[in-house]
């Protein structure tokens, strides 16, 4: 960490400690209560009605320690769900090199995230909770809508595209689900080179026209 860093937290920690009675300085168990307010003010409020005051309120921490510890809220939404996901990341990859190839950097960087196991096991655990909770459905939405369709929607100007961004984020869902979940055959043994061109196509074609 940088001198300006702990500089930073010192003074947040300083902070709580003098004029604010009742409040939680850093400390080694301060990211987990941090985490553990965030799980349930989302689960509460959604996403997009949680706000890191809310949440430094929840985990009686100064709000400075928030954006020490996860940086902005949608950071810290994927931590509490300790989601492998960043949705920077991925906006980035889809609309970043050019419009002409955009459903199939979309597709392999699908790929390159759910082959490892570790991160394929983070995002299914999400996926089966929004598909059996309705307050985890509410909360991905929420989260899909504002951090990843939206900015992509933005970027690629085109009419409906909101809709055309969710669109492809339905069909990546749908092959997530059958390709990890139900295992559908020959899709779910299929190599992820004979499966990209394929895919690419209609994706290309729903956020692009």
């Amino acid at each position: 960490m940088s001198a300006q860093g702990d500089a930073g937290v010192a003074d947040a920690d300083a902070a709580a400690r003098r004029g604010r009675p009742g409040r939680r300085p850093g400390g080694g168990d301060t990211r987990q209560v941090i985490l553990d307010a965030a799980r349930a003010e989302f689960a509460a409020r959604g996403y997009e009605n949680t706000s890191m005051r809310a949440i430094a309120r929840a985990a009686a921490v100064n709000p400075a320690l928030l954006h020490h510890y996860f940086g902005t809220k949608d950071q810290l939404f994927l931590a509490a769900l300790e989601f492998p996901l960043q949705p920077r990341e991925l906006v980035a990859r889809i609309v970043g090199g050019g419009r002409e190839a955009v459903g199939e950097r979309l597709v392999r960087f699908a790929f390159g995230l759910l082959e490892n196991p570790a991160a394929r096991d983070r995002v299914l655990a999400v996926l089966r909770a929004a598909a059996t909770n309705e307050q985890m459905a509410r909360l991905m939405r929420g989260f899909i809508m504002r951090e990843l369709a939206r900015p992509v929607a933005a970027v690629l100007d085109l009419p409906q595209p909101e809709l055309r961004a969710q669109l492809a984020m339905t069909q990546m869902v749908g092959m997530i689900m059958g390709r990890y979940v139900l295992a559908v055959e020959p899709l779910a043994s299929a190599p992820v080179e004979e499966l990209v061109p394929l895919l690419a196509p209609t994706l290309q074609r729903y956020l692009v026209g």
